[in-house]
């Protein structure tokens, strides 16, 4: 039975390297889920400088931090306060020196989040334009508008929340009588800037500079579609809008304007050395569209979205590869490919559920199945052309934790009536990196959600060292990606022919093949074997592969 690993030296090396963030692989890292330096239950920027050794050996090139940002935490840290402080709960601006100094030095670049859509309610501009009142200048840089009927008590128009609920909150003016409403596309403690007031802009202009002062690599963009609002705010006069979300060009989302506000962007990067880069959050109703937001002189990434929500189908996915390698190529931009993030299913689970249930799911479904599958789909994502994202703990096999106690619940979308599933704690639960303790090694105390009783056996203790185990399937397939240039970087793949069910696509000096069936399929043998996420044995002339099964071979 062949070995379903390879090391370096059996890689060919072949291609060049040309802006870093091209090919790049890029670690996402929940700071409130990774590693908890001070005991409290809470990750922190103390616990993520402490385990940045383990991204360094896992054999990714970048690592993107969601929100440390000071904040109430009414959504995790994506209400920001102020945007250039830490908040207390994950350190100081000291301890964010030491994780971006001590990143550079084991040649790991770090990327921030930035959340320009909207603040906090708490931020200083919000709570002045609330003490001021009606006619307070602070209110043109929010959406503060009367409402409509009787005394104004009905909202100013028809938008529903990604949350749920209204898309308005009434406010109270300092005399105590019924005031304005204010937009929020998201949660009522985060008030939407209104991006047509020039003091926003200069404002975003100035933090970007303040985070590249302090020697960060780049921003990922929450909401990037969601800052610019259709003029006038028209209702939208659907009943079910948050269906419509994804699939249509909204009043609220994907206004061309946004794109101008890009463009300033990149001039201010333009004046840092060291190939500082933009990334964006864009939901987008088409790959098209999303290839707007990398244009050569706006954005260097963009999530594919449209690739995340695939199924494990063959058929499905060549056509969103193909759409997506074909709307980056005018635009001269690699496609980014992820497969889980903060706010979705893991893909471990979502694979081990029936097609067309979403990302957002509330069943465990089949543990081994899924498990499966989401080596297989690892393994094709990586071997695309572009860079690739991936989630904290997608390289120990986590599957969503499904079965969380309704009271320990943080994701603010759970408690609103309608809007997103609201499940999102489940892929946010603390990583486990030692087989046993309180906190599986996440702390010295205890988990801010509650970790399975099986995590240890997921653990990078438990599987380190383990050549069947996830984790060191992905530190296999990074090292091979690592040691052939050429695998990431490209624009193109050639497809090759090969049955139903079955991907085959050749690269420079490389060849995939990906059974996304149930069943053994047998092929012509492609080359000489790398790697695999499940084992095989090549014969003289043909190979079987296994069902949900990735090959990686050498041409």
């Amino acid at each position: 039975m062949t070995q379903h690993l390879a090391t370096p030296a059996d890689v060919p090396t072949t291609g060049t390297h040309t802006g870093w963030w091209r090919d790049a692989v890029i670690y996402q890292v929940y700071p409130r889920s990774f590693a908890d330096g001070d005991g409290d239950g809470m990750g922190d920027l103390e616990g993520v400088r402490s385990r940045l050794p383990y991204l360094r050996d896992l054999g990714v090139d970048a690592v993107w931090l969601s929100p440390f940002y000071a904040s109430p935490q009414a959504d995790a840290g994506y209400d920001v306060a102020d945007y250039r402080a830490i908040d207390p709960m994950f350190g100081s601006l000291h301890d964010a020196d030491a994780v971006i100094r001590e990143a550079h030095a084991l040649g790991l670049r770090i990327i921030v989040d930035l959340v320009p859509n909207h603040s906090s309610d708490q931020h200083e501009w919000f709570q002045r334009a609330l003490r001021e009142g009606p006619g307070s200048p602070l209110r043109e840089r929010y959406h503060f508008r009367p409402g409509k009927g009787a005394d104004g008590a009905l909202p100013p128009n028809d938008w529903e929340s990604i949350f749920g609920g209204p898309a308005w909150t009434r406010t109270e003016n300092p005399d105590g009588t019924p005031g304005d409403w204010y937009l929020h596309l998201f949660a009522p403690e985060q008030p939407d800037f209104n991006w047509e007031h020039p003091a926003v802009r200069d404002e975003f202009r100035s933090i970007l500079r303040f985070w590249l002062d302090m020697g960060v690599d780049g921003f990922r963009v929450d909401v990037a579609h969601g800052l610019v609002k259709a003029a006038g705010l028209p209702d939208i006069g659907a009943h079910d809008q948050l269906k419509l979300l994804g699939n249509d060009v909204m009043p609220f989302f994907d206004q061309d304007g946004v794109h101008e506000i890009y463009r300033s962007w990149r001039k201010v990067l333009s004046e840092y050395d060291g190939e500082r880069v933009l990334v964006a959050e864009a939901w987008t109703p088409t790959v098209d569209r999303t290839a707007n937001y990398v244009r050569p002189d706006e954005m260097h990434q963009a999530f594919n979205f449209q690739y995340l929500g695939t199924h494990w189908d063959a058929t499905e996915l060549r056509t969103v590869i193909d759409a997506s390698l074909a709307a980056m190529r005018p635009v001269g931009a690699p496609t980014t490919w992820v497969l889980s993030n903060h706010d979705v299913t893991r893909h471990a689970t979502r694979f081990a559920n029936p097609a067309g249930l979403g990302t957002q799911l509330r069943e465990a479904g089949d543990r081994e199945l899924g498990l499966r599958r989401a080596r297989a789909a690892t393994l094709l994502m990586l071997a695309l052309p572009g860079s690739a994202y991936v989630y904290q703990g997608e390289e120990l096999g986590l599957p969503d934790v499904t079965d969380l106690p309704d009271e320990v619940r943080q994701d603010p979308s759970f408690w609103r009536a309608s809007g997103q599933d609201g499940f999102r704690d489940g892929c946010r639960v603390p990583i486990p990196w030692t087989v046993e303790g309180s906190s599986y090694g996440f702390g010295a105390g205890g988990s801010w959600l509650p970790q399975p009783a099986t995590w240890g056996a997921l653990s990078v203790e438990a599987q380190t060292g383990d050549p069947g185990s996830t984790l060191e399937l992905y530190r296999s397939a990074l090292a091979v990606r690592r040691a052939q240039p050429g695998l990431g970087a490209g624009e193109d793949i050639q497809w090759l022919d090969a049955p139903e069910g079955v991907l085959a696509f050749r690269r420079d000096g490389f060849v995939c093949t990906a059974n996304t069936t149930g069943r053994a399929i047998s092929v012509p043998l492609p080359g000489r074997f790398l790697l695999s996420n499940e084992p095989v044995a090549p014969g003289a002339d043909t190979v079987e592969l296994p069902a949900d099964t990735t090959v990686w071979w050498a041409v």
